[in-house]
């Protein structure tokens, strides 16, 4: 198949080579704003260069997938449906949810299939907790544990467009805790404080956060996120149970140093990046992608899916300005 790409900054260039590199895939479009990157990832993969998404969407191809700036991504993802093209878009769906909200009534109900990219959803270690948890094995849930510590912060032209760290990093915590219980966040608690980057606290965002969720079926979820991890990119579940308890990430690349005598675990060298946490779970992300395209398989992440994680961002930023507990029914709009 025939696909377009549309950004070609880090995670565009990313997708670029994930999809050149994937059998279903036999030829490339891509544009980008900045022509010189559209011109040198399209020379690196053998691509075609479209001078604009309308040209792109006008190219033949068979899905595309957007990987634009996020105030782009509303127009772009209307752009492909209306032109009857499946789409894949880089998480979130809008800059707000009022956007999103948008977004959900044009493409809600329609043909043309539109997934978003919550990678987690496809990486080994989260798709076996998930079935763990829907097999019964554990037992009735009580507690989940979900962590996402960045090694550094992003720039601060980043963190000031970025929505806030619940709805930039936080969101795929929220995310992947509906997916793998397959259950619903109905109120939320969170705090947050800055210990680092001064840039982070000028915009009022936070650098470290916590928050509790509680879910739709009584089971408590921990939230733990920071922008500041020098040991490196850490993503983890502990999902605990009456029967049994499990974790995600808790392998020989962990960024996290054991102090008991004679501890040898982990002993590999810690993940710093998400690209590198995450490779397998993209290849697998856009290869069902290509699968949606073909018509063997629904959207695995709808627009739906998306925003139900955005209310749960939005609840915590609430409920963190507001030094209180926020259930998800005052900030829903949709």
């Amino acid at each position: 198949m025939r696909i377009g790409i549309l950004g070609l900054g880090r995670i565009g260039a990313f997708h670029a080579e994930t999809l050149h590199g994937l059998d279903a895939v036999e030829s490339l479009v891509m544009t980008d704003p900045f022509t010189d990157a559209a011109k040198a990832a399209a020379e690196r993969f053998g691509a075609e260069v479209a001078d604009s998404p309308e040209a792109l969407l006008a190219a033949g191809v068979d899905g595309i997938v957007v990987a634009a700036a996020t105030d782009a991504h509303p127009a772009l993802i209307l752009a492909g449906v209306e032109a009857g093209i499946p789409v894949f878009c880089e998480k979130p769906v809008a800059g707000t949810t009022a956007e999103g909200v948008k977004v959900l009534k044009a493409v809600e109900g329609g043909a043309v299939p539109v997934q978003i990219g919550y990678n987690r959803r496809f990486d080994a270690g989260f798709v076996a907790a998930r079935a763990a948890v829907l097999s019964g094995e554990l037992g009735t849930l009580h507690t989940v544990r979900s962590t996402t510590l960045d090694p550094a912060p992003p720039p601060a032209a980043y963190i000031a467009a970025s929505g806030g760290i619940f709805r930039d990093c936080s969101v795929h915590d929220f995310d992947i805790i509906r997916w793998v219980t397959g259950r619903e966040v109905t109120e939320v608690y969170a705090v947050g404080g800055n210990r680092g980057a001064d840039y982070i606290a000028a915009v009022g965002d936070a650098d470290t956060t916590g928050a509790v969720l509680t879910l739709d079926d009584g089971t408590i979820a921990v939230v733990s996120n920071s922008r500041h991890n020098g040991r490196g990119y850490d993503v983890r579940m502990e999902l605990h149970g009456f029967e049994d308890s499990i974790a995600v990430g808790l392998e020989d690349k962990l960024p996290l140093r054991s102090v008991e005598p004679g501890a040898t675990f982990p002993a590999g060298t810690p993940h710093d990046f998400f690209m590198d946490r995450f490779t397998e779970a993209y290849r697998a992300e856009l290869a069902a992608f290509t699968e949606v395209v073909a018509g063997r398989r629904p959207s695995p992440c709808t627009v739906a899916d998306a925003l139900e994680a955005g209310w749960i961002a939005e609840a915590c930023t609430l409920s963190l300005r507001e030094h209180r507990p926020v259930r998800i029914d005052e900030v829903r709009t949709a």
